[in-house]
């Protein structure tokens, strides 16, 4: 699932159900309810990936770094650092 809709607002921001986030491409894999967090952003926000190769990033400017799927490249964000629930998280 694509973690941005500018049409209608995010509809994925407050949703809590147990579950994985995958790629709306792929179907890939990327992130566990357990690891998402409420943030002030309009986009959901996630501690973790579920596997290792779950995304792919690259910095995109200091302290930001532009986020994609680690299969199929689909853009899913960006993770800035030191940004989360405790000082060091980052989220995507």
């Amino acid at each position: 699932m694509s973690f941005c809709s500018f049409h209608n607002g995010e509809v994925f921001k407050d949703h809590f159900k147990p579950g994985i986030y995958v790629c709306s491409q792929c179907d890939h894999k990327l992130f566990s309810s357990h690891s998402k967090y409420e943030h002030s952003s309009p986009w959901p926000a996630f501690t973790e990936t579920v596997l290792e190769d779950s995304v792919s990033k690259h910095k995109e400017r200091p302290g930001a770094y532009k986020v994609r799927c680690g299969k199929c490249g689909n853009g899913l964000g960006h993770e800035f650092v030191n940004d989360g629930p405790s000082k060091g998280l980052s989220r995507f």
